[in-house]
């Protein structure tokens, strides 16, 4: 490509569409944003409900699959991931949440110096739009729109009194630090609409001179010369184009494609590199390690006398009248979220924070992307927020197009099976107290003749599936082993970052997109600062 540039940024993302717009905002450095995917052009990305036909397609999705899990009785899972500008942002749940207090103050303690909660309160304030403006907690005129949701299920009602009554207390706001409680969920959109990392952060900007932007265009590798990275290569149709760079690449393709592409350039674990045919140019050994991911437990029931989505989205009428409500007032079903309201809570009382998560829905389906069920139900999904197992993402041959070997790993310890039968008990708990007994719930999955704990772990395996919160593979951290220091800097090259939800080094209790939104507003900051300090 024409000249070189002083910031390549690899995945037009979440990360990638921050750091594109943060590292640009200086007008003499040179940027180029490479995506894989396409524009975010597809009307069903803006639509909330969308994402039913966003994840599994090939527009939009990398429809990436796990290998075999043990813990999950041998089952393969699909494993979404955002193939388009916006990345997962525009496929999402549109969850807005940071997590816990205690996430950070954990990252902090391991050594991870700038990333504890009074560190990272700034930088989510900084961005941030709360619908209900400015407090301590809280940001307003940032491009991250957060607004409330735009409808409401009496069967949600009901669940939120019956956990209450089950001793979870109704609180507001999931995002002051401590999230235990029940609320309903805030969200990226913005009167009704999706609100993606594209419109919040690069379309304001892709008018600058200095910005150059370039979709499908999939990374083969990073140029190394001798132990500095200088360019990046990639192929757009049936080109193969290099890119050179005079300052920084900082890869943000996420959880699958920044380990992958690490690994592609010959940084990794030796092992790992020869069994794959690539060339050792860096050893790295936890490249591709610490993947760690929400296991949700998805606990349906059937209900009567209550209305649910099931019974709407199944006729012809409904669906009409789904539709028209949308086009007069961007509200209704098509404009939800696919969870409303979200429950913290423990499943043993030895847990210093809550340590599960529901996303409750009122509807039912086998899997995501599958019509849901004739019958009126809701889902009571609930996933382990600090699960202990651990998995990798590895390159399997030298073909960038070739998808990783993706390993979850889950259910794999004796502390993980625990929580996940405890989990489906208290969901058992919440669904019997009084203020759903009006509506005869009757359980259908994992189904009452799961009791034992043997019984129950069994089933956890059976409906046990990805929430979509896949991080860890490009750990921080200030021991000599891990992949990036705290300044997001891969040890041992030169020139080189990484900076989205593959460098978090524990997993955050929540979901996990706008914590991706914090780490590359800090990545930037960082960079930034390293640049001006160079030059003076």
């Amino acid at each position: 490509m024409d000249g070189e540039f002083d910031y390549i940024v690899v995945g037009g993302g979440t990360a990638g569409c921050v750091l594109a717009n943060r590292l640009s905002a200086d007008p003499d450095q040179r940027v180029l944003l490479l995506e894989a995917g396409g524009r975010d052009n597809y009307a069903w990305i803006h639509i909330p409900v969308g994402y039913l036909y966003c994840i599994g397609n090939p527009r939009t999705d990398w429809c990436f699959l796990t290998d075999a899990e043990a813990g999950l009785n041998g089952r393969v899972l699909s494993y979404p991931r955002g193939k388009v500008l916006g990345g997962c942002s525009s496929i999402n749940g549109m969850i807005y949440m940071r997590g816990q207090a205690r996430d950070y103050d954990g990252w902090r303690q391991i050594g991870c110096e700038g990333w504890a909660w009074d560190d990272v309160l700034p930088v989510f304030r900084r961005s941030e739009d709360w619908f209900a403006g400015a407090d301590e907690m809280h940001g307003a005129g940032g491009e991250w729109r957060v607004e409330t949701a735009r409808l409401h299920w009496d069967i949600l009602d009901a669940f939120r009194t019956a956990a209450e009554q089950a001793g979870i207390a109704p609180i507001d706001d999931f995002n002051r630090g401590d999230n235990e409680g029940s609320s309903y969920f805030k969200v990226n959109q913005r009167r009704g609409v999706r609100w993606n990392a594209v419109k919040a952060f690069l379309k304001p900007v892709m008018g600058r001179p200095n910005l150059h932007v370039e979709t499908h265009a999939q990374v083969r590798r990073l140029v190394v010369d001798g132990a500095r990275v200088t360019g990046v290569e990639f192929s757009q149709g049936t080109q193969v184009r290099l890119a050179r760079c005079r300052g920084e690449v900082v890869l943000s393709a996420g959880a699958i494609g920044s380990p992958h592409i690490l690994e592609l350039s010959g940084i990794g674990r030796g092992d790992v590199l020869f069994d794959a045919g690539i060339a050792v140019v860096h050893e790295r050994r936890d490249v591709g390690e610490n993947l760690q991911d929400h296991l949700q437990l998805r606990c349906a029931y059937k209900v009567s006398g209550i209305p649910t989505l099931n019974e709407k989205a199944s006729t012809l009428l409904g669906k009409a009248a789904i539709a028209l409500e949308y086009a007069l007032k961007r509200s209704g079903p098509m404009s939800m979220a696919p969870s409303q309201l979200g429950i913290f809570t423990r499943s043993d009382p030895a847990f210093e924070t809550a340590n599960l998560q529901y996303h409750v829905q009122p509807l039912s389906l086998e899997k995501f992307g599958e019509a849901v069920h004739p019958f009126p139900a809701f889902t009571a999904s609930v996933c382990n927020l600090r699960p202990e197992s651990r998995g990798s993402v590895h390159a399997r041959a030298p073909d960038h197009r070739l998808q990783p070997s993706i390993r979850p790993n889950y259910l794999s310890t004796e502390g993980d099976r625990r929580v996940a039968a405890d989990a489906i008990r208290l969901t058992r708990r919440i669904v019997a107290q009084a203020a759903l007994k009006p509506y005869r719930p009757e359980e259908f999955k994992p189904g009452p003749a799961f009791q034992t704990e043997d019984e129950l772990r069994e089933a956890a395996g059976a409906i046990g599936t990805t929430i979509f919160h896949p991080v860890g593979t490009c750990r921080m951290g200030a021991d000599p082993e891990s992949v990036v220091d705290p300044r997001l800097r891969v040890r041992g090259v030169a020139n080189l970052r990484v900076a989205d939800a593959s460098v978090m080094p524990a997993i955050v209790s929540g979901n996990t997109n706008s914590p991706t939104v914090m780490i590359a507003e800090k990545a930037a900051e960082m960079m930034r600062a390293d640049r001006r300090a160079g030059a003076a």
